[in-house]
């Protein structure tokens, strides 16, 4: 696979993800069995706005030269560790129904996809 049709995929995902939080929280939230507050469905539209800049800077720099595209790997590889982490506590914890095991393991494929593309496969945009 290349580096672009990663970044495509991963660009759909967090658009798709991101639209889902941003303008129907509660729903989003009901397919994890979550209920948020009012605080809640502010910050998981705020996750969700995150989310969609995302996906867009994904899609608007699939073609990007290498340079730029290491920054963005390197970054975005460092975060989907983190949200690997995240996700994967929150599914532990039992506050999750078993949908949460899907965000694990986008977490953790694209924090292995980015990884790979910059530290095992570089400069091959």
């Amino acid at each position: 696979m290349k580096l672009s049709t990663f970044l495509i995929i991963k660009a759909i995902v967090c658009i798709v993800f991101g639209i889902g939080f941003a303008v129907v929280p509660t729903l989003t939230g009901s397919f994890y069995e979550i209920t948020p507050d009012p605080d809640g469905i502010i910050m998981t539209r705020f996750f969700g706005a995150a989310f969609i800049g995302i996906g867009l800077i994904l899609w608007l720099c699939r073609d990007a030269d290498w340079n730029t595209l290491k920054g963005i790997t390197l970054s975005l590889c460092i975060a989907d560790t983190i949200g690997f982490i995240v996700a994967l506590t929150g599914q532990l914890s039992g506050n999750i129904n078993a949908m949460g095991w899907l965000n694990v393991a986008l977490w953790l494929l694209f924090a292995l996809g980015l990884g790979y593309f910059r530290f095992l496969k570089p400069n091959k945009a």
